[in-house]
């Protein structure tokens, strides 16, 4: 059995590349950095009822070169969630420009 990297060991880098959407939902792309290895992911940012969410999708394809270098894809979705959530990421000054 393989072991993988814990969740709070897995340091991973967030940038949102493009956001449209409304207040109750949002569509985002981005990419994502993890051990030198830039993947893309896209994302459905919503909030309202329930608190906020993100639903988050990779590639099966990055999901497999997570999985050989030894990171748990399930875990390191949870974890941009979470800075996604928190706003922990980076974004483009088109984005973080204010309007």
């Amino acid at each position: 059995m393989k072991r993988y990297i814990d969740n709070d060991d897995i340091s991973v880098s967030v940038f949102v590349d493009k956001a449209n959407g409304s207040e109750i939902a949002s569509k985002l792309v981005g990419h994502f950095i993890v051990k030198g290895k830039q993947f893309r992911f896209t994302a459905i940012a919503f909030g309202r009822i329930g608190g906020h969410n993100i639903s988050l999708k990779i590639a099966k394809k990055t999901s497999n070169i997570i999985r050989n270098i030894g990171i748990d894809p399930d875990l390191l979705c949870l974890t941009i969630q979470r800075k996604l959530i928190e706003g922990d990421i980076s974004l483009p000054r088109s984005l973080d420009a204010p309007k």
